[in-house]
């Protein structure tokens, strides 16, 4: 069992996320220095932070490079920009903070993974800017992969799911999923955001 960490100044942002949380302990922190005190002996703890009241320590700590390891930004109207912005500086997960208790569970579940969780309108955002896309720094990457990995990937890169794949390259989606792991392997990250970013 995790522990999850509530950052937040608002007092009723906390009581919201804290009913969420159904299986792991929590703690809540409304003080900047508490909480990195915290970190200090527990610094693989996931963070949920409520960025309406909290950006401004979030952007110092990005700013500094100090950035936790299992940050995850909340906030009541996310943005598509933001998401990007912090997504490209090593925060691992961003969303709604009114989001169901079923993403909120996914979300948590993906990032204790040492996935990135994003929302699905982000995720495709990300997808659709690097739709065929390939930086000329990660082509050479590409060398590592078969043929067959390679197609997935531009699939992968066009914004199709496993089964939209299988029934492209009319394969079962069993052999995507292994395609897509075997991706992930090789190119060393754990998720289809980590790939994008990689490659874009």
């Amino acid at each position: 069992m995790q522990t999850i960490l509530f950052f937040s100044y608002d007092y009723n942002m906390l009581q919201e996320f804290e009913k969420k949380e159904e299986i792991n302990s929590f703690k809540n922190f409304d003080n900047e220095n508490s909480l990195l005190t915290y970190l200090q002996e527990f610094p693989n703890s996931i963070i949920v932070a409520d960025y309406d009241t909290v950006s401004h320590e979030v952007n110092n700590w990005i700013s500094s490079d100090l950035t936790p390891v299992n940050l995850i930004i909340l906030e009541k109207v996310p943005t598509i920009a933001t998401g990007k912005f912090l997504l490209s500086h090593g925060i691992k997960g961003y969303g709604n903070s009114r989001m169901l208790q079923v993403h909120y569970k996914q979300m948590i579940e993906t990032v204790s993974e040492s996935k990135v969780w994003t929302y699905p309108e982000l995720t495709a955002s990300l997808v659709a800017l690097n739709q065929n896309i390939i930086s000329e720094d990660a082509k050479p990457l590409l060398q590592r992969l078969s043929e067959k990995e390679q197609e997935v990937i531009m699939h992968i890169l066009n914004g199709l799911t496993n089964a939209a794949i299988a029934n492209k390259m009319g394969i079962s989606t069993r052999t995507v999923k292994a395609h897509v792991t075997s991706i992930f392997q090789k190119l060393h990250v754990n998720d289809r955001i980590s790939l994008v970013l990689l490659l874009k």
